[in-house]
């Protein structure tokens, strides 16, 4: 299968941004996918901002399975992270995020006259691009002026936000230079992460579909009217049984060619698309019992 790499160069630039504004915040906010929370944090940042406290935010929460981000939360607190799911579209949880970062953010003041008094917690927010962070910026600040986008890398420059009793310094999204995990990166690029011109839907479905008929036997029978033996068969050999399973999925759906042929590459883009836009249903495509650690 071929391999996804990425790091344009403003991922050089962002990376520098970060470094010379850390000093400058008292609570970094590293925003991940709820979907793939492990894959989707840049390990980049671990070096970047050692020292300082950090919440990770865990976003699209409505789009994963609970029982899973909820499994999520117990592996971060075992590993001493500070973890929270939450759904900045529709605000679900998003009410326990400033609590959370003032518990973290160390005490600082600021000269009011002649007195000292506690001055605003400073947050930045970080994560790899196309994660949601405009969406909780707006949700927080409760305005719709920061640019929103589905494709990675929307925001462009440093900028300081007003939320509540606190300052937000957003950040563009930075990716970490090689993706040394391809069923990681392959995971991403199903969720959406990575842009589309580098991916081959597919090769995708290669990884997706013996993947969630493991983890979600049934669903994509109920959903494509296909019967369970040729998702089975395509579990345990890829090659030609993918491509009858994604014929069968194009005739069901009307995706054919001229002549009535069905068309496997359009089939393949409607299964990636519906996982990305929440239509098959709740997933998580990282559990923490695969971690590793």
């Amino acid at each position: 299968m071929e391999q996804i790499h990425w790091y344009p160069g403003h991922m050089a630039r962002t990376r520098k941004m970060i470094q010379e504004a850390r000093s400058l915040v008292d609570v970094v906010l590293e925003l991940v996918d709820a979907r793939l929370p492990k894959a989707s944090a840049n390990p980049m940042l671990d070096t970047l901002l050692a020292g300082k406290p950090r919440l990770l935010v865990m976003t699209r929460a409505d789009m994963a399975d609970p029982k899973v981000s909820r499994a999520w939360v117990e592996y971060y607190v075992r590993h001493g992270r500070a973890a929270l799911p939450l759904d900045a579209r529709t605000g679900h949880g998003t009410e326990k995020l400033l609590p959370r970062v003032r518990a973290l953010a160390p005490k600082r003041s600021a000269p009011v006259g002649t007195q000292l008094r506690p001055r605003a917690v400073r947050m930045m927010i970080v994560g790899i691009p196309n994660v949601g962070k405009s969406s909780l910026i707006n949700r927080l600040s409760h305005r719709a002026g920061t640019k929103i986008g589905d494709r990675p890398g929307i925001t462009k420059t440093l900028q300081w936000i007003h939320v509540a009793d606190a300052q937000l310094l957003d950040t563009p999204g930075i990716l970490w230079p090689k993706l040394e995990d391809q069923q990681a990166a392959r995971m991403l690029a199903i969720s959406g992460a990575i842009k589309p011109e580098l991916l081959d839907e597919e090769e995708l479905c290669k990884t997706f579909i013996p993947w969630v008929h493991q983890h979600y036997p049934g669903l994509l029978a109920e959903r494509y009217g296909v019967d369970e033996e040729i998702l089975s068969v395509v579990a345990d050999e890829l090659g030609p049984p993918l491509l009858e399973l994604l014929e069968r999925i194009g005739l069901r759906r009307g995706l054919v060619r001229t002549g009535g042929a069905p068309d496997t590459l359009r089939a393949a883009e409607l299964v990636i698309r519906e996982v990305q836009t929440g239509k098959l249903g709740r997933l998580s495509l990282e559990w923490p019992t695969e971690s590793g650690d």
